[in-house]
């Protein structure tokens, strides 16, 4: 099956199979009125219709941009996908003066969404996660990270984790999986953390493993919550079960996540509102990924991770919506592009490498994904406006008009195409 995307003012993307970093992130390639040749699900041909013509016949299917221009299909590198119950409740709370670590001590945050979730039936659960997903697809997200850590015991554990693959082989959106079990002190162990890192590394982590449930693990590294000394230890068996390493890091206070992060070899540190001169140095000299997450700074009206300072330094930086029920209930990644231009100062071209190419190496998959080349998987964006800057200058609306999948096209002029099953 082949499909040609016609009709584009433009196609801009990042090029390479590796994360760019620094100055590199404003590198961009635009292509004038270029077209896009899939066969089956991967890119073949990028550029001009006069040469696509000389080289290619007629293709199964054809996809009018309407002079839109053709992006990379997002990729969201850090969410937490599967929850039950909500917690709009919170964010009234906090209008009314308490904070986010004013909140979790009264019982709510994190451990109230562990106390529904572990109420919530496996089906209960995937219903909730694939609608979800079908929202990240209408704003053009082809792929995310999906954590769990909203069971924090062993049986809700493996629930969630299976409801992420399940949901990986029933939507077209890929989804990586993490084990983030380390999320939170579940309340059963308030008294005793030292004896849930046991129970995680003994008992969660080898049933995770066996089952093949995860590709990374996560811990939130946060003074109240794990130490560096205790994060250390929650992160040391990755290597073992072949697990990738990503890290809650910096996000409320200056603890040296970062440094922890890179010591690690992590793929990624993420959120860093609160990083330090030296862990913005040692991500600079490391090839571990800072993904920021601004959707969160903004619903928790709190200060921004210093993204322009960390790129003019010489880091690799990703974008997220770090979607979760908490603190950033948004599935949106065209709206991180723009917190990120109005509120952390980096450029149209910076955010979208951010959005793409670097975000798909923070889950170790820029050699296919992330980039309109040839070669790659054709996971594609089709605007309602002719460039980039749109996403930004319009804001506050979904710009994304069409969404092609594998070489599928699976949104059509905002809607879902049926039937909405994987696409490869």
């Amino acid at each position: 099956m082949s499909l040609l995307i016609t009709g584009a003012s433009r196609i801009e993307t990042p090029v390479g199979q590796s994360a760019h970093r620094g100055a590199g992130m404003e590198e961009i390639r635009i292509i004038p009125d270029g077209v896009v040749r899939c066969e089956g699900s991967q890119i073949v041909f990028v550029g001009s219709r006069t040469d696509h013509d000389r080289a290619f016949g007629a293709a199964d299917e054809e996809l009018d941009a309407a002079g839109g221009a053709i992006l990379p299909g997002f990729v969201d590198p850090h969410t937490h996908p599967v929850w039950a119950g909500s917690r709009e409740d919170e964010f009234n709370r906090r209008l009314h003066g308490e904070s986010y670590m004013d909140i979790a001590r009264s019982g709510g945050g994190i451990n109230q969404t562990v106390r529904a979730t572990r109420n919530a039936g496996f089906e209960e659960l995937l219903d909730a996660a694939l609608e979800r997903l079908d929202t990240f697809l209408l704003h053009g997200t082809t792929m995310i990270e999906a954590k769990s850590g909203y069971g924090l015991d062993l049986t809700t554990e493996i629930r969630m984790l299976e409801v992420i693959r399940t949901a990986h082989e029933r939507h077209p959106v890929d989804l990586v999986p993490t084990c983030l079990a380390a999320h939170e002190v579940p309340p059963e162990f308030r008294d005793d953390p030292e004896a849930y890192i046991r129970t995680v590394t003994e008992d969660v982590y080898p049933q995770i493993a066996r089952r093949g449930l995860a590709e990374a693990v996560d811990a939130f590294c946060e003074t109240g919550v794990f130490d560096i000394p205790q994060t250390r230890r929650l992160l040391a068996d990755a290597p073992r079960y072949g697990w990738g390493i990503h890290l809650h890091a910096d996000e409320l206070t200056p603890l040296g996540g970062a440094e922890l992060a890179v010591e690690l070899g992590a793929l990624s540190a993420d959120h860093l509102v609160h990083v330090t001169d030296a862990g913005i140095a040692a991500l600079a000299a490391s090839p571990t990924i800072a993904i920021l997450l601004p959707g969160t700074s903004f619903f928790l009206r709190s200060t921004y991770a210093p993204g322009r300072r960390m790129i003019d330094a010489g880091c690799a930086v990703a974008l997220a919506t770090d979607c979760n029920p908490g603190s950033s209930p948004t599935e949106s990644m065209p709206t991180i592009v723009a917190l990120a231009c109005l509120e952390m100062g980096l450029t149209i071209e910076e955010t979208l490498t951010a959005a793409t190419l670097n975000a798909a190496a923070a889950l170790g998959r820029a050699d296919r994904y992330g980039s309109v080349e040839p070669g790659k998987q054709a996971d594609l964006v089709i605007l309602n406006g002719p460039s980039a800057q749109h996403i930004v200058y319009h804001y506050g609306v979904n710009p994304v008009r069409h969404v092609v999948k594998a070489g599928r096209v699976v949104v059509l002029d905002g809607r879902i195409r049926e039937p909405a099953e994987r696409a490869g």
